[in-house]
């Protein structure tokens, strides 16, 4: 049976060990690097192209979002399962919006460690109940939002479509100024505007109506 080869990222000497252990007791899993920040995350990723890296969201040095991020552009194929003790939308929204496409609590049992790994490889997305309940309840509340509300994309001035399709596409503010070769505050006012606009509280939520309404 060919094993599944992946990179860890967490900067928890003691966690590291945890999966380390895992790992060496599971004969389908390879450990073929561990990182301790984000920028080592990407290095190690671009070194071995594992089949999966389970990633924490808070690292030192650069986050396990923007990492993903990173590691999603360089190398498409790699599949990246989010493990973190946060289990909030802002978390969840951001790493499925950069591509991640599992997400584990760090008080998961070893199984469900390992089933996620497995999921990841085969492509399969494997989500936390209680996170998979919050997409699947945020859908539902933008769907809604979206037959009450067909024509809050109108509203918005086409600079501002473009901000926010720029925005769905994961960037953040200073990589949208740079696009658009405008200041962050110019930036963070289309944003402050859009919001208004589509009636919504976040950027999450703006990118999720984006989506929904098949902008990007």
């Amino acid at each position: 049976m060919e094993r599944i080869r992946f990179v860890l990222a967490e900067d928890d000497a003691r966690v590291q060990q945890g999966i380390c252990d895992i790992a060496a007791n599971e004969e389908s899993l390879d450990l073929v690097g561990v990182a301790s920040d984000g920028e080592q995350a990407v290095q190690l990723a671009l070194q071995f192209e594992p089949q999966v890296v389970l990633m924490d969201i808070q690292m030192p040095r650069l986050d396990g979002i923007e990492a993903t991020r990173r590691i999603k552009r360089a190398l498409p194929h790699v599949q990246v399962v989010i493990w973190t003790i946060f289990a909030d939308d802002a978390h969840v929204f951001e790493a499925l919006k950069v591509g991640a496409i599992g997400y584990l609590l760090k008080d998961s049992p070893a199984h469900e460690i390992v089933e996620g790994i497995h999921a990841a490889a085969r492509g399969e997305s494997l989500l936390h109940p209680a996170v998979a309940r919050r997409v699947i309840q945020e859908f539902q509340r933008m769907r809604a939002a979206t037959e009450h509300a067909p024509d809050l994309l109108c509203e918005l001035t086409p600079r501002e479509t473009e901000v926010l399709r720029l925005l769905a596409e994961g960037m953040r503010n200073r990589e949208i100024a740079a696009r658009l070769y405008v200041s962050e505050k110019t930036v963070r006012n289309y944003i402050s505007n859009i919001l208004f606009k589509l009636q919504v509280n976040s950027r999450t939520e703006a990118a999720l109506l984006a989506i929904k309404r098949g902008l990007i």
